[in-house]
Formats: structure tokens, C-alpha cells, sequence
């Protein structure tokens, strides 16, 4: 079996284990459930291989198994294994077994997973039903986890990415059927994707996302270093939250991003990346906000103690300026870059927003606006734009792109295709004028215009059209209305000799 077919295999295996749950649960919930139980399933997999491993090497000396076993990178306590949970799937309190079980699990590893399942509970009425029901329920989805092709042992599936992968494929099946909520805990691939290579992370740097969702953003960083074979990064993320918090921590675990500081809060009213007290610094910032966000925090904030919004408050209806301001003070001050998905909105309203936008181009701060096509993002299919900003090399211009026409168009969603990520790209890196897709602008054209970033007053998509021939024109509007009145003499004239 090649492992494109085993890749495959694996997820349509686990998107049919949602048969459990659908129709009767709410995607926005059920996720939660089929995701936590396929992190649970990996890691007493990879634990079981261990295990075997050792058995084989010595016997019978369970005490020696045992040592060898808790260096591990998981510690999985008694009664905590998938094969345990399975071999229980009949009791009458099956949600309260799998309860348990994750609370041993963070327990045994509070430094990486305290917290992870605080958010889920197996045995919620709630969510999945009367007892009766709720244990029909469970017991169909640890038989749908126990098929045998879902054996992930590292010694049967070889490659680490499917996990990983078929984590992935998982959050972005629940985003395309979780309408507005889809926004909350993902960026569609070939959007991170795009934003990693136009911020291009490099090893050594810290990578931060302050409303990391699932932290698919922060992923595709991480492997934008690793192709250029290093794993020395640092990677920082928020997420408000608690349910989708967890989801983060489990994909980073699962793409085998150990050591990631993923933090559950309001990233606005409670940053929670300090060093003695004052905000984090990082080379690379990354974010997919909720758009025109109301009530984010303006209350909150006013004496902000980390001197966020020294350039003004942003609206209270409107929180797009807030997670810009916060990024732009996050940012490092020797070669940061940052790139932050916005609604064309925050392109040209004026009012406090036209007053922060005005003092971050007047700074120096804007490097390039990239507007993108419309419906790329699940949830809405109102047209995105990419802000770029860089601190440690002021710019008196800034690059406008327009990439909305090149895209593949799907039924529910469009995509960004590599060749259009790689047009993007390099139209940024060039910073030269293209006709019709991309215009370098200099700061005293932008101040003359009040600061507007709306892009077709930079790049001129209108498309040409041939000229008329007035006099052709007029002789064909004659022709036509002399047809008209030759059609219009017969008609009176059958009508005529009907009436008589």
C-alpha cells in the first residue's frame, strides 16, 4: 500500500466515524469529540509500540519496561489506553471511564498537556445525550477508532506526517460545515501557506499568532523552517477559545511541535506572552483576526499598560485596529515582519481607524497590501486583503497587489493555486509596478489620498474594451427599428382581420 492510498485510507476512515454523532450533534461540538478521541487513539499507538519494543528486550522485567516508559514523550497511566477504553465500550458509564482516563492523562503530563481536556466531557448530557443514548454513542466511535487500518504505530505507518495530516484533514472538513464558526479555529492551507512565505521564518526566530485558532497558521511556519532542514524555532500562539485552545495544542503534538507555548486567553484584555512584564518580541507575527469584531475590549483597555493603541483607539464596534496595534507592539524591532488577514474595510474607513492607519504608514510600518479573491475563507464570502508590515527598515513606499482574479474556483470554496502564491510572492519580493495586478506606491501619494489603502485607486484592473463604431452602431439601432415597426404593421393587421 503506497502511503498516498494509506494517507487517504486513514481519512475517509475517520470522517466516516462522524456518522456517530451526525444529524444529532452539532458539528461545532462533535468535533471536538472525533478529535480528542483520534489524539488519545495516536498517542497509546505510539506508546503500544514502545511498549512491545521493550518487551522484547527484556522479557519479563516489567519494572525496567516501566523506567524506560516514563521517559517517554507521553505517559500513558493504567486504564488510560485506547485498548483499555475499548475493552470497556459496554459499561453503563462509558462517558465516565473516558473521563477519567483524560484526567489521568494530564495529570501523568502536566508540563505538556495540563489543560488540554479541561474543555470536553465524554459524559456531557448535553452534548451527547441521555445515558442510553450517550452510550450507544461512545461505543460506536471506539469501534470506529478501533478498525484495524486506524492501527497508527510508528512501526506500521512509517511516516509521522499522516497523523498529523489526518489531523488536518479532519479540521478542515468540520470548517467547511461550520458556517460562520469555521472562521474561529481555521485558516484555509493555501492562506497560511501564502502568509508563511511572504514572512518567511527563518531558524533562530520566535513565530507568534495571537489568535492562533487551531494553529494551523503557526504549523505551516514551523514548516516553512524545516524545509530548510532546521527545527531551531520558537512557537508562541493565544487562543480565547478554551475548546478550540485544545484543538491547538493536540495539532501541535501531533505535527510533533513539542515544545510550543500555545496560551488560553483574551489576547487583547490579557496578553499572556510577557518577559519581566511587558510584551514578547517576536521576528515573525502571523494572525487570521474575527473580522470587525464587537465589543473586543475597548473598555478594557484604555490605560493599556503595554502601550498598545498610543496611536488611538479603535472603534468599539470594530476591533480589526486592536489586533493590528497588538501585533505591531509585539512585534521585534530589528527585522519583524508580520502579516495579518483583514476585511477590505480596514483598507480605507476612516474616522479613528483612517487616524491609526494614517500613523502606522507615516511610521514607516506598511510594507505591502495584497488584496485576495473572494470566498477563499470558510464562513464568508466577503473579499480578504493581506497586510504586510515590517519593523527595522522604515520604507517610504509600500506594494499594492491585486490577486483577486487568479484562483481556481471551487463549488463551496474558492483556492489559491501554488502558481498564484508563487505570482504573489515574487510581485512582493520585486516591488515593481505589473500592469493590471501590482503598483509600488510611495508614501506621499498615499498621504495626498488621506491615507486610503483602497487598492483599485493604486493598481487599474478595468478591463479594455474595443472601440465603437458610432456610425455601424447607429445603422444597426435603424435597421432594428425599422424591423420593429415592419413587425409591428403586421401584427395590427392580423389583429384586424380577427376582429372582423
Amino acid at each position: 500500500m503506497t502511503q498516498h492510498t494509506e494517507q487517504a485510507e486513514i481519512n475517509g476512515i475517520l470522517w466516516a466515524a462522524c456518522d456517530t454523532f451526525r444529524g444529532t450533534v452539532d458539528p461545532s461540538e462533535y468535533k471536538n469529540y472525533l478529535l480528542t478521541m483520534l489524539f488519545v487513539k495516536y498517542i497509546s499507538d505510539v506508546w503500544q509500540d514502545h511498549y512491545d519494543t521493550l518487551k522484547a528486550e527484556y522479557g519479563d522485567d516489567e519494572e525496567r519496561i516501566r523506567r524506560r516508559l516514563e521517559r517517554e514523550r507521553f505517559v500513558m497511566p493504567t486504564g488510560s489506553l485506547f485498548k483499555e477504553l475499548y475493552a470497556q465500550r459496554r459499561a453503563d458509564n462509558i462517558g465516565e471511564i473516558i473521563d477519567q482516563a483524560l484526567l489521568a492523562i494530564e495529570d501523568a503530563n502536566k508540563a505538556k498537556l495540563a489543560g488540554v481536556f479541561r474543555n470536553i466531557s465524554f459524559n456531557s448530557e448535553a452534548a451527547l445525550g441521555q445515558t442510553k443514548q450517550r452510550n450507544v454513542r461512545l461505543k460506536h466511535l471506539l469501534e470506529d477508532f478501533n478498525n484495524p487500518k486506524l492501527d497508527l504505530r510508528p512501526s506500521r505507518i512509517g511516516n509521522k506526517d499522516i497523523i498529523g495530516n489526518a489531523y488536518e484533514y479532519l479540521i478542515s472538513r468540520f470548517a467547511a460545515g461550520a458556517g460562520k464558526k469555521a472562521g474561529e479555529f481555521y485558516t484555509p492551507p493555501e492562506v497560511s501557506e501564502l502568509m508563511a512565505r511572504l514572512v518567511d521564518p527563518q531558524p533562530g526566530e520566535r513565530i507568534y499568532d495571537p489568535t492562533c485558532g487551531s494553529a494551523s497558521l503557526l504549523i505551516k511556519c514551523a514548516q516553512w523552517v524545516q524545509r530548510q532542514g532546521s527545527r531551531n524555532y520558537a512557537i508562541y500562539g493565544q487562543e480565547q477559545n478554551g475548546s478550540t485552545f485544545a484543538l491547538a495544542r493536540m495539532n501541535m503534538f501531533l505535527h510533533d511541535v513539542d515544545d510550543a507555548q500555545i496560551e488560553w486567553g483574551d489576547t487583547i484584555r490579557n496578553p499572556l506572552h510577557l518577559e519581566n512584564d511587558r510584551l514578547m518580541k517576536f521576528e515573525v507575527v502571523v494572525a487570521n483576526p474575527p473580522f470587525s469584531l464587537d465589543k473586543w475590549g475597548a473598555d478594557d483597555v484604555g490605560n493599556d499598560p503595554h502601550g498598545r493603541f498610543k496611536r488611538g483607539l479603535p472603534p468599539k464596534s470594530k476591533g480589526d485596529y486592536a489586533f493590528i496595534s497588538h501585533m505591531i507592539a509585539s512585534l521585534a524591532e530589528v527585522n519583524g515582519r508580520m502579516v495579518v488577514v483583514v476585511p477590505h474595510g480596514v483598507l480605507f474607513r476612516g474616522g479613528a481607524e483612517g487616524k491609526i492607519r494614517a500613523s502606522m504608514i507615516e511610521d514607516g510600518l506598511l510594507d505591502a497590501v495584497i488584496g485576495l479573491p473572494t470566498n477563499l475563507f470558510f464562513g464568508t464570502g466577503i473579499p480578504a486583503a493581506l497586510l504586510v508590515f515590517r519593523k527595522g527598515d522604515k520604507r517610504d513606499d509600500v506594494v499594492f497587489i491585486d490577486a483577486s482574479g487568479d484562483f481556481a474556483a471551487g463549488k463551496n470554496q474558492n483556492n489559491l493555486r501554488d502558481e498564484d502564491l508563487h505570482r504573489i510572492v515574487q510581485a512582493y519580493r520585486a516591488r515593481q509596478n505589473v500592469e493590471k495586478y501590482a503598483c509600488v506606491v510611495p508614501l506621499d501619494k498615499l498621504a495626498a489620498n488621506d491615507y486610503s489603502l483602497n487598492i483599485p485607486r493604486y493598481v487599474d484592473t478595468s478591463q479594455e474594451h474595443a472601440e465603437v463604431d458610432v456610425g455601424t452602431l447607429q445603422g444597426e439601432i435603424e435597421a432594428l427599428e425599422k424591423e420593429w415597426e415592419q413587425a409591428r404593421d403586421k401584427m395590427q393587421a392580423y389583429l384586424l382581420e380577427l376582429s372582423l
